[in-house]
């Protein structure tokens, strides 16, 4: 695994010391951390997706990446020379700031709908949208406390067949969607609402480590 920088492993020890129980997460958080590292490096993306409570959490996650989180993202010089003479460009440089590509998955009616009208097969429309939107190097996060999810498995599915990271966020046992990920994560709790508690914590961890290492600037 790639040694993590002083701020990276002080995020992963503040993580430690409020939740001690999340060691056990702590292996398969940084072989993430690579896995996003090697997708950013080469211009791929992450795709998040899940069901219920697991698909807020989805578009938490895209919401942390996609602009600053913790840390100062500014803007390249590159890219406000770019906006020079364009409708706006003042107020773009001064207040854009980077992100990294994350897509929540199952978010457009129109496809999700037509997907379940005309297949007869359920449960297929995230994996419909993953085979559109993926490329090898990708990395594909799927969210699930019981570690079934049949639309999630799919996904899954799919992203290993296209040479994407299938990576999963479980609770502890599981389930089919760990047995079938390149990376398991699995989060500890005896009930729904603590294995989600448990995700909160996971997610803001990982999210703020890819953005250490991009911008290890100040906060």
């Amino acid at each position: 695994m790639t040694e993590l920088s002083n701020i990276e492993q002080q995020i992963v020890d503040e993580m430690l010391a409020r939740r001690p129980d999340l060691k056990v997460c702590v292996e398969a958080l940084r072989a993430l951390h690579d896995a996003l590292i090697t997708a950013y490096d080469n211009g791929g993306k992450l795709l998040v997706c899940g069901n219920g409570g697991s698909a807020a959490d989805a578009m938490h996650i895209v919401g942390e990446l996609c602009k600053s989180f913790e840390r100062k993202r500014p803007l390249s010089r590159d890219m406000a020379e770019r906006l020079k003479g364009l409708p706006f460009a003042e107020e773009l440089a001064e207040h854009l700031e980077i992100g990294l590509p994350a897509i929540a998955l199952g978010l457009n009616p129109s496809l999700k709908t037509a997907v379940e009208n005309d297949s007869p097969v359920r449960d297929i429309a995230f994996a419909q949208e993953a085979f559109a939107l993926l490329r090898p190097g990708d990395v594909l996060l799927a969210i699930s406390t019981s570690g079934g999810a049949r639309n999630c498995i799919m996904a899954m599915s799919v992203a290993t067949a296209l040479g994407a990271t299938a990576v999963s966020l479980t609770g502890p046992a599981g389930g089919a969607m760990a047995e079938h990920a390149d990376i398991a994560i699995r989060a500890p709790g005896s009930a729904t609402k603590t294995i989600q508690e448990a995700h909160a914590v996971v997610y803001h961890t990982f999210c703020a480590l890819i953005e250490a290492h991009y911008f290890p600037g100040p906060r």
